[in-house]
């Protein structure tokens, strides 16, 4: 009997389990009560010096947390204490370009107090907003 090669059998990527609203919402709430408790403190102590910097310095910080540890972790803390974190289609960590496409969008999946962005989660086989849509990323569980 002749000896025949066989191909070994293709190597798939591991089943991503996509994470819808509920806790995609949890990890926002915990997202912006730790933003807001950081901002309260820096703009209580800056007030008085410079309304106008404290304003600007809180602003700053809300975009540096959010756009830096997705950037930078593949997820803030809201969404690491519960398990989750944002990565390319293909299950890659994310970088820069993608968080800022992400968390700029927002300002569209967050109208009406985010009800836009959970429809259209709804709505995704992937369970995508508009943000990770357009940057080719999917929030997933690592839990």
């Amino acid at each position: 009997m002749a000896y025949q090669y066989q191909m070994p059998p293709m190597q798939q990527a591991p089943a991503m389990a996509y994470v819808g609203v509920g806790r995609r919402f949890l990890a926002l709430l915990i997202d912006g009560i730790i933003i807001g408790a950081i901002v309260g403190i820096v703009e209580a102590l800056l007030i008085r010096v410079s309304p106008a910097l404290a304003g600007t310095l809180g602003s700053l910080i809300g975009i540096v947390y959010l756009f830096g540890l997705e950037a930078t972790q593949g997820a803030t803390l809201g969404k690491r204490l519960l398990g989750l974190r944002v990565v390319r289609m293909d299950g890659s960590p994310i970088g820069w370009s993608e968080s800022i496409i992400r968390n700029l969008l927002r300002i569209v999946d967050g109208l009406f107090g985010y009800l836009v962005g959970a429809i259209i989660i709804w709505n995704s086989p992937l369970k995508q907003r508009l943000g990770d849509k357009l940057a080719n990323t999917v929030v997933v569980s690592t839990r």
